[in-house]
């Protein structure tokens, strides 16, 4: 019997079926393109923990002065990270097109786990070790937390059932990009752990973001390529390279406080609306 999955409205593989020879198909096998793209967003979250403990941290514990290279490694890894949120992004898509592994759900929560709480929950913890300001214990805390927040996360998400259309919560990826943005802007040490902690705490808060859909996956598609190109300007020392990061960094906090209000303008009016309508109704 083919399973249908009530969120992606896809057919899953089915469990148990048998090829010629009469054996269970094996596990390999049964991977779907979505589930493809999840381990691509793994994949991705790992490399980012790769290029900062090389790029970064391994070159501050051995006292080198590379400057460029430690740029070079921080825009990687944070590249990297808006890479797994494209294939964060494009496995939903897909799954809901075209047939979805039974193991897809669970992939994708582990994936997140790598990509968006392990990779940026490190971030910070080496931005405490490597920033002049920075008071390492007290990063780490403020890493705990952003790694505990995205476990939270992921784990209400998969036991919750939440009106179409909406999250509740700052999603994972959207809270990973503002996390290590927060981190790139340098602002004070107590101004950058506040705000890394007030990120997290909007992850497992009940506010409520718009999912990727339609028109708007399409914009965050477009944000995320244009973010790229920041990174990329700034990584190469282009001019004006450090104002853009500054000014894209400073975007991706606006919209992380501002989007949840759209959301609650949108609940108002509707209420709004079946308060005139019940009135209305009790006219005679």
């Amino acid at each position: 019997m083919t399973v249908i999955d009530p969120d992606t409205q896809a057919g899953w593989v089915p469990e148990t079926e048998p090829d010629e020879d009469g054996e269970e198909m094996p596990l390999s096998l049964r991977l779907s393109i979505a589930d493809t793209l999840t381990l691509g967003n793994a994949t991705c979250g790992f490399m980012a923990v790769y290029f900062t403990t090389t790029g970064i941290l391994i070159p501050h514990l051995t006292g080198s002065d590379e400057s460029g290279m430690a740029r070079h490694s921080a825009a990687t890894a944070v590249i990297l990270m808006l890479c797994a949120a494209v294939f964060d992004l494009c496995d939903g898509l897909v799954a809901r097109k075209l047939r979805s592994s039974p193991m897809g759900a669970e992939l994708d929560n582990l994936s997140d786990l790598i990509s968006f709480g392990l990779a940026p929950a490190y971030f910070v913890l080496v931005y405490g070790m490597v920033a002049d300001d920075a008071h390492q214990r007290v990063a780490a805390v403020g890493a705990i937390v952003v790694l505990l927040a995205v476990v939270l996360r992921l784990a209400r998400f998969s036991c919750v059932t939440l009106k179409d259309g909406m999250f509740q919560g700052m999603p994972s990826p959207f809270g990973a990009l503002t996390v290590v943005s927060i981190v790139l802007l340098e602002l004070p040490f107590v101004a950058t752990l506040m705000a890394i902690i007030g990120t997290a705490w909007l992850m497992v808060s009940r506010v409520e973001y718009p999912k990727p859909r339609g028109r708007l996956a399409g914009a965050v598609f477009g944000w995320i390529v244009l973010s790229i190109g920041l990174l990329a300007a700034w990584a190469f020392d282009a001019p004006g390279g450090q104002l853009l990061l500054q000014t894209g960094c400073s975007l991706q906090l606006v919209m992380g406080a501002v989007i949840p209000l759209f959301a609650t303008a949108r609940r108002v009016h509707n209420f709004r609306d079946h308060r005139r309508e019940a009135r209305a109704a009790q006219l005679p």
